[in-house]
């Protein structure tokens, strides 16, 4: 009898010892997008990252393939997640009460940091001496069909340039993916798409007949937007990535960018310890993906407009980022 009290007494200790490790483990989802996309092998990579060092954080990281950028934070918000992947001007619009949240501010939604850069790319012909943005007068320009991103961010582009759409160019109003062919068929002279880079369909428009420039946005019209409109920060388009293309280096332009966020109620610890792996793996980041080739520990704390959480603001001042 003794020899079986004290077997239970054992076999109690050491399942009490396993329950209080699995209570000592907290898990998180990370919200991100479809399997195909950018933003599902960008929350793979952070969970594997996070993961790798559980036993020093107590910390399980998953990834969830999501609808994007509103379910994202709307899921946050209710706490079904406790990251995701968002466009900085839904992180604006979700915080600041407008578009998808017109009058419900989501004032627990906090920044973690910037992604990638998806760039209002100009895209010209060559034979249409399109180099600038006020170039563009005069020309047949497809500025994106009505409701699209690219739509909202040509017009505010040709607004802070000093030019009306309406009568100062030709415009076209469809959809990104058919400008390629419209502007090699010659049916227009320029196209405007807010993409991260590589993309296929600008590959395309490069890859033609007709000889294709990516056309610089002056710097004091970036400095000018990213003023008004705090969801846009500066980029760059890397030409590189578009064998063919009229332009020799790489161009200056502006976008909204990918950025990882949370809400206020996750905590301090947890936060600070999944932005310490991504900065202190910043290289193998880097990597996942072409478009992160632009990506800089600088750039990641650009295009936030949500508060930026305690977790991550202690990383930041410990590194000297911020």
């Amino acid at each position: 009898m003794k020899k079986l009290m004290v077997f239970l007494f054992a076999a109690l200790f050491v399942v009490g010892s396993m329950a209080d490790v699995i209570a000592a483990t907290q898990y998180v989802t990370i919200g991100t997008g479809g399997v195909t996309g950018v933003y599902y092998p960008t929350g793979g990579a952070i969970s594997k990252m996070v993961n790798k060092k559980r036993k020093e954080y107590n910390l399980r990281a998953t990834v969830e393939s999501t609808g994007g950028s509103v379910f994202n934070v709307n899921a946050i918000m209710v706490g079904d997640l406790e990251f995701g992947v968002v466009q900085s001007d839904r992180q604006y619009q979700a915080f600041n009460g407008t578009a998808d949240w017109e009058g419900k501010p989501q004032t627990k939604l906090r920044a973690v940091f910037s992604i990638h850069p998806e760039s209002v790319t100009l895209v010209a012909a060559a034979d249409a001496n399109v180099n600038s943005v006020a170039d563009l007068k005069g020309k047949r320009v497809n500025i994106g069909n009505p409701g699209s991103g690219q739509r909202g961010n040509a017009l505010d582009l040709l607004a802070a340039a000093g030019i009306n759409y309406e009568t100062d160019l030709k415009a076209e109003g469809i959809k990104a993916a058919e400008s390629a062919g419209m502007l090699q068929d010659e049916r227009i002279d320029a196209f405007f798409y807010t993409v991260g880079h590589p993309n296929g369909s600008v590959k395309e428009a490069v890859a033609g007949a007709r000889k294709v420039n990516f056309v610089p946005i002056d710097k004091a019209i970036v400095d000018k937007l990213v003023a008004q409109f705090p969801y846009y920060a500066p980029s760059v388009i890397p030409v590189a990535m578009y064998p063919g293309v009229a332009n020799k280096a790489d161009v200056a332009s502006f976008g909204v960018k990918a950025t990882f966020v949370t809400s206020a109620d996750v905590s301090d610890d947890i936060v600070y310890a999944i932005t310490k792996e991504v900065f202190e793996n910043f290289d193998d980041f880097k990597k996942l993906h072409p478009a992160y080739s632009t990506l800089s520990k600088a750039s990641m704390l650009q295009g936030m407009s949500a508060p930026i959480h305690p977790g991550a603001m202690k990383y930041y001042k410990e590194a000297g980022l911020k």
